[in-house]
C-alpha cells in the first residue's frame, strides 16, 4: 500500500516552494530521488518544524539559542550506545555526552583534566597510577560511581566473549592482553586493584606517556554492570540495555529519545557531579548520511552545526559566508582497506600496484578542496613530532610493472575488484576517481558498491569485502595510535594481514622511552606496512563543517573532540 498523507503532501509542497525562495549561496535545491526526498521530509518532520507560510515560525536554531538546546548533525547513524562496543566517530560524539571516564579533556587543547577522578598519583617508574574518585560522582539512577564500577568495566571489555574491537587499547594494563586472548582466566591477575570504594589502582605492563589521554576514549568509560544484568549477559553482544528508559550513564547528559534514522535527544543530567558547569539543557543529534541534505538543514536553520559539508559547496561558503565555514585541523587518514585473504588481492605486488596507481594530489585538489593533504603514508606528518620516511608515490609506470610481474600485464586475466564504501557524496566521488585511475593506468575493472554504515560495519567484521573505504582518526596524539591499528592483535585490523616484524617493531616502540630510538622503530614499522600494502592511504583529514555563530567554546582541536559541558549558545 503506497500513499502520502495530505499533511506530508502539504509539507512537501511547502518545502519545495520555500527552498526555491531561500538564499542559496549559489547552491540550489538539487533534484532528489523519491526515496532520498522522503528521507529528507522525515528529517524535517522529526524536528517538529512547521512549514506553513514558508517558515513563518522560528527555527530550531532560534529556539535552541534561547533554550540552550544544541542541534547537531552527527554523520551516520550510531552503531551502538554501549561504550565498549561502539567504534565509529558518531558513537564517540554521542557517548561522551552520556558517560565520563576517570579523566576528561580540556576544551581548548584536550590535555587531561579531572573527571570522575578528582586527582591521581603516578609512581616514579611510571607504571602505577592511583586514582582517587569523587564521592559525589553518581550514575544517572542516583547510585554512586565507585572504583569497583571501573574495575568491573575494564574486566568486562577485556572478556573474550564480548569480542570488543577496541579491547586491544587496554593492553597497556598489566596482563590485559593474555586475559583478552583467553590465555589467562583469573581476573584478579589483571593490573587493576580497588583498595577501597573510591580508590582505583592501575598497574601498567609498560610505561605509557599518553596513558591519561587514552583514558578519555570510549573503551575506558565505565558501564553500570547492575543495569546490564537486568537485560541480559554482561559479556556477550546483543544486550539491549543501551536504550531510552534503560540506559544508565554517568556523564553530563542522559538519553531521553532515540528514533533510528531521525534523531537522538539527550538532556542535562541532574545527578552529574559537575552539573553546575553544564549550560546546555539538551542536545539533539541528527544522523544524516546525505551531506547535501545536511547543508540544506543548516541553511534552513534546523542545525547549529553540521558534521561535514559537500565538497562542491566549500568554495561558495568560503567566498560568500566565511563566518559559517570552519576548516579545522584534524588528525585522521582516509584509506582503503584491502582484504588480503581474497584471491588476486593476496599478492603483495598487486596491492602495491593499486597503491602506486592512485593520484592522491589530484583527489585533494580537484575533489576535496579544503586543505586535505595527499596521504603518501598512513600516519599524518608531524604527529607528535613524527613524520614517516617511507611513502607511496603516484607512479603508474611502476604500478604497471608490478602488475605485469604478478602475472597480469595490462590487466589481462585479472578479476573485477569490488570497492565498497558507505553512503556519502564525497566517498562516491573519491571512489569514482580511483575507479577511473585503476581502469586507465592498470586496465582493471572496478565495481563500486555503496551501503549504509551499519551494513558496512557488519561486512567489515565478517570480512565480506574486497576493498573497503575506511577512516582512522587518532585516539591520542601519538603515531602509535595509527600504526597500532594493523598489529596482529588489533581488533580494528580487519584486513587479514599480519607481519611478525611489524608487530615486533611496535612492541619495542611502545616500551622505548628515548624519543629518537622510538621514532626509528616507528619508521621501520611504517616502512613494512607501506611495502606490504594491506591498506592504501588516500588523504589526511581536515574537518570541514558549518557552524552557527551562536555556538561558543567549540574550539578547533586535533582530535575534533569538544567536551559538551563547556559548550553553550548565545546570540551576538
Amino acid at each position: 500500500m503506497h500513499f502520502i498523507s495530505s499533511r506530508v503532501g502539504r509539507i512537501a509542497r511547502s518545502l519545495r516552494s520555500c527552498c526555491q525562495n531561500l538564499p542559496t549561496t549559489g547552491v540550489g535545491f538539487p533534484k532528489q530521488s523519491p526515496s532520498s526526498f522522503l528521507r529528507l521530509l522525515g528529517f524535517f518532520a522529526a524536528t517538529s518544524f512547521c512549514f506553513s507560510g514558508c517558515w513563518q515560525h522560528q527555527s530550531n536554531v532560534e529556539l535552541g539559542n534561547r533554550a540552550q538546546i544544541l542541534h547537531r548533525g552527527v554523520g551516520p547513524e550510531v552503531a551502538d550506545l554501549d561504550p565498549h562496543l561502539g567504534t565509529g566517530l558518531s558513537d564517540f560524539n554521542i557517548l561522551t555526552a552520556l558517560f565520563e571516564g576517570l579523566v576528561t579533556e580540556d576544551p581548548v587543547d584536550l590535555h587531561p583534566v579531572p573527571g570522575v577522578a578528582q586527582r591521581w598519583d603516578v609512581s616514579p617508574d611510571g607504571l602505577t597510577y592511583t586514582f582517587y574518585l569523587r564521592p559525589e560522582a553518581k550514575w544517572s539512577n542516583g547510585d554512586p560511581v565507585t572504583a569497583q564500577d571501573f574495575a568491573a568495566s575494564f574486566r568486562r571489555i577485556l572478556t573474550p566473549s564480548l569480542a570488543a574491537d577496541n579491547a586491544y587499547l587496554l593492553y597497556v594494563i598489566e596482563n590485559a592482553e593474555p586475559f583478552n586472548r583467553g590465555q589467562l582466566t583469573d581476573p584478579a591477575r589483571l593490573g587493576i586493584q580497588t583498595p577501597d570504594t573510591h580508590t582505583l589502582r592501575i598497574k601498567l605492563e609498560h610505561a605509557s606517556p599518553h596513558f591519561l589521554s587514552l583514558l578519555t576514549y570510549t573503551p575506558f568509560l565505565p558501564v553500570p554492570l547492575s543495569t546490564l544484568e537486568k537485560y541480559g549477559s554482561t559479556t556477550k553482544r546483543g544486550n539491549p540495555w543501551a536504550r531510552p528508559e534503560r540506559l544508565v550513564g554517568n556523564g553530563p547528559f542522559v538519553l531521553k529519545e532515540w528514533k533510528i534514522g531521525q534523531r537522538m535527544i539527550v538532556v542535562q543530567s541532574p545527578t552529574y557531579w559537575d552539573a553546575a558547569t553544564v549550560k546546555l539543557k539538551e542536545i539533539h543529534f541528527y544522523p544524516i548520511d546525505n551531506r547535501d541534505a545536511e547543508e540544506r538543514a543548516f541553511r534552513a536553520g534546523q542545525l547549529h552545526l553540521t558534521e561535514a559539508l559537500p565538497t562542491t559547496k566549500v568554495d561558495t561558503y568560503r567566498s560568500s559566508q566565511p563566518n559559517l565555514l570552519r576548516v579545522d585541523p584534524y588528525l585522521g587518514t582516509e584509506y582503503y582497506r584491502i582484504n588480503v585473504a581474497r584471491p588476486f588481492l593476496n599478492d603483495r605486488k598487486v596491492r602495491r600496484a593499486l597503491a602506486l596507481a592512485v593520484n592522491r594530489a589530484a583527489i585533494a585538489e580537484n575533489i576535496l578542496r579544503a586543505g586535505q593533504q595527499p596521504a603518501t603514508a598512513f600516519t599524518p606528518p608531524n604527529t607528535a613530532g613524527y613524520t614517516p620516511h617511507a611513502h607511496l608515490s603516484y607512479d603508474p609506470d611502476a604500478a604497471r610493472a608490478l602488475l605485469a610481474e604478478a602475472g597480469y600485464p595490462e590487466g589481462k586475466g585479472a578479476p573485477p575488484i569490488q570497492l565498497l564504501y558507505n553512503t556519502s557524496e564525497t566517498h562516491r566521488a573519491v571512489a569514482e576517481a580511483i575507479q577511473e585511475m585503476w581502469r586507465r593506468e592498470l586496465h582493471l575493472e572496478v565495481k563500486l558498491q555503496n551501503q549504509e554504515n551499519k551494513m558496512i560495519l557488519t561486512a567489515r567484521r565478517a570480512g565480506d569485502y574486497e576493498v573497503l573505504r575506511s577512516v582512522w582518526t587518532a585516539d591520542t596524539i601519538d603515531p602509535l595510535s595509527f600504526l597500532g591499528v594493523f598489529t596482529s592483535s588489533s581488533g580494528n585490523n580487519y584486513t587479514g594481514w599480519s607481519n611478525a616484524a611489524y608487530d615486533q617493531f611496535l612492541f619495542e616502540a611502545a616500551r622505548t622511552t628515548d624519543a629518537s630510538a622510538r621514532d626509528a622503530l616507528l619508521q621501520k614499522a611504517e616502512g613494512v606496512l607501506l611495502d606490504e600494502a594491506p591498506i592504501i592511504p588516500i588523504y589526511h583529514y581536515t574537518h570541514v563543517f558549518l557552524i552557527q555563530p551562536s555556538v561558543h567554546n567549540w574550539h578547533p582541536t586535533l582530535l575534533d573532540h569538544h567536551p559538551y559541558k563547556y559548550v553553550y549558545l548565545e546570540d551576538h
